[in-house]
């Protein structure tokens, strides 16, 4: 999860994730690069009088900076198309749980199992355990096993919520009459916060998600303790 004074992106918990941390770093030291080159030129114009005037009517400096910027957005437009059709791509999921959005709360559904169905309450600040989060626990966690394929079945029963876990690097908008889809695989156990996205209503900052990471063997027990 985030902690104060963070500046960059939470650590990566998902392949998904782990693809966009390092298209922002490649990103980012592209816009690095070009800011760095248009400052030295400015700098450079600021601090000479020195002007050459065949270099500034000549025909191929212009192809140049029409040429040069169209290679700069080929170089960031491919690595995201293939991230984006990474992110929507579901091959054969061994979990699906469904996910409903209410004011305010998440109700989930583990569709592979009979009447394995809870909903996820905020704890009040008042009902806090030493050790807990404020505004980010829940009476019931979503507990689901790690380094397997879990498909999220995302829709709202109101309003226009969003389910989104930064670790994960998923966020996907619950609206009402329609299922939205996702897929979810965490590398490692732990627990991974997230909250509603979507200005929902007055209550919209206090719909957090927990999703607890476990063994398979773990979850086998976790769902037949719970049947």
């Amino acid at each position: 999860m985030a902690y104060p004074y963070e500046l960059g992106f939470q650590d990566a918990t998902s392949p998904i994730m782990e693809e966009l941390l390092y298209f922002h770093d490649h990103t980012l030291m592209i816009v690095f690069l070009i800011s760095t080159l248009v400052l030295y030129l400015i700098s450079l114009m600021l601090t000479t009088k020195l002007t050459h005037t065949n270099t500034m009517d000549a025909q191929e400096i212009e192809t140049i900076w029409t040429i040069l910027p169209a290679i700069i957005l080929i170089m960031i437009a491919l690595p995201s198309l293939r991230i984006l059709y990474m992110m929507d791509e579901i091959n054969s999921p061994t979990l699906t749980v469904k996910t409903m959005g209410h004011q305010w709360y998440w109700s989930y559904e583990y569709t592979d199992y009979e009447e394995l169905t809870f909903d996820s309450y905020m704890i009040p600040t008042t009902d806090l355990k030493p050790g807990e989060l404020r505004l980010l626990e829940v009476d019931n966690r979503v507990v689901l096993p790690m380094e397997m394929s879990v498909r999220m079945l995302i829709s709202s029963e109101d309003v226009l919520h969003s389910w989104a876990i930064p670790s994960l690097g998923l966020k996907t908008d619950a609206i009402p009459g329609r299922l939205n889809q996702t897929i979810l695989m965490s590398s490692r156990s732990g627990l991974f916060y997230g909250q509603c996205s979507e200005i929902c209503g007055s209550n919209h900052s206090f719909m957090p998600i927990v999703i607890e990471m476990v063994p398979l063997k773990t979850f086998e027990n976790w769902c037949s303790s719970m049947l």
